[in-house]
């Protein structure tokens, strides 16, 4: 399930963070400016990479520059690699700066393990003799293949990164979607009411456990109305109900931290999830009173799928064992004016002495495993 480790070597404020080893929940915590974003942001990479937007991504975010550990003028490449769990599936990747600041892959490798000799063989080297290469050759395999069939996506890249945070007037995930919009939810949640309508006709005992998760933190709200538009029968309004009312109300009469949390949710009790979901800060706009019915799914979610959050929350990280925090720091190396983001997984067995007393959150607040400014 999901992905054994990641390695990352000049990313951002990421010098060389060697294997981070993930298990089936991830919780990285740490101080502002630590880097829990910039891990994130590899996987917005890996993303681009695999859809075939790898130049279109550096372009609109800064070139060369902003990717590069501390700009071009101190990293000449960047790497990275990613194993998959069952470690018989990995992607490794090298991207060389040129002199109009660009960068391009002499090294785009998607690999596998044979079962028979124990050997790793790479399906394409997609540099040969040395050319350079703006796209990866991993965008390019995926698609329909010859007999017509969907190729399975790579489990290396079968990950979503979900981010509800844009809850303006105008947002995706308040304007109403097509109606057949509904095969996954998207990343920003623009389709949500699309995918919940298609839950409550497939999946009604899972559609009927979010209405009951929602109200469970907004007592008002008493169910969904997700019915085609009378207009528009091509679109469909996130309508709901208030107990006690007979009108409906749409997305935009949702506090931010309720409408959030029914995207979260949803996210999270959708029946195929992707292996692995990465969510930065899904505390956000969050009453303190729901944080613990969050974690609560969290934590079911991830028997069925890897889940990798960074948060600030001390509520939120007291709900976890500490074998699931990953404390990001960041160190000074080579000179005072350079440093680095490194990763920690925490021990419940090594904190035991201290956990006989206080939460992982409170030890993180104490300062006893790091993570703070």
């Amino acid at each position: 399930m999901g992905l054994h480790s990641v390695e990352i070597h000049n990313f951002k404020s990421i010098k060389s963070s060697g294997p981070i080893r993930l298990g089936a929940m991830n919780v990285l915590i740490g101080a502002n400016g630590s880097g829990k974003s910039n891990f994130i942001s590899f996987f917005k990479l890996l993303k681009k990479i695999h859809e075939g937007n790898f130049q279109f991504h550096v372009a609109k975010n800064g070139r060369a520059d902003a990717f590069l550990h501390f700009g071009s003028k101190n990293s000449d490449f960047l790497a990275g690699e990613i194993l998959a769990d069952n470690q018989k599936e990995k992607y490794q990747f090298r991207l060389v700066k040129d002199a109009t600041i660009n960068l391009f892959f002499n090294v785009d490798n998607y690999l596998t393990r044979d079962n028979l000799n124990d050997k790793w063989s790479a399906i394409k080297v997609n540099t040969p003799n040395g050319h350079r290469t703006f796209e990866s050759y991993i965008a390019r395999s995926n698609g329909i293949s010859e007999n017509g069939n969907q190729r399975k996506v790579p489990t290396v890249f079968d990950f979503s990164i979900y981010h509800f945070n844009d809850t303006s007037f105008n947002a995706n995930i308040k304007n109403p979607p097509n109606i057949t919009d509904y095969a996954y939810l998207h990343e920003d949640g623009g389709n949500l009411a699309a995918f919940l309508y298609r839950l409550s006709l497939t999946e009604k005992a899972r559609f009927e456990y979010i209405e009951e998760t929602v109200r469970s933190i907004a007592p008002f709200f008493d169910k969904f109305y997700l019915e085609p538009d009378d207009i528009n029968p091509n679109q469909i309004f996130l309508h709901w109900q208030e107990k006690g009312a007979s009108s409906l109300f749409n997305a935009h009469t949702f506090s931010d931290g309720t409408l959030r949390f029914i995207a979260l949710v949803t996210a999270l009790l959708q029946p195929k999830p992707p292996e692995t979901i990465i969510i930065d800060e899904p505390e956000l706009g969050l009453h303190p009173s729901a944080i613990g019915k969050l974690a609560a799914i969290l934590q079911s979610a991830s028997v069925k799928t890897q889940i990798i959050i960074a948060t600030q929350s001390v509520d939120l990280v007291s709900q976890f064992s500490a074998n699931d925090i990953i404390v990001v720091d960041r160190e000074r190396h080579q000179s005072p004016q350079l440093v680095h983001t490194t990763f920690k997984r925490q021990s419940e067995k090594e904190l035991e002495h201290w956990l006989e007393d206080y939460s992982v959150g409170e030890l993180w607040e104490k300062n006893v495993i790091g993570g703070r400014p």
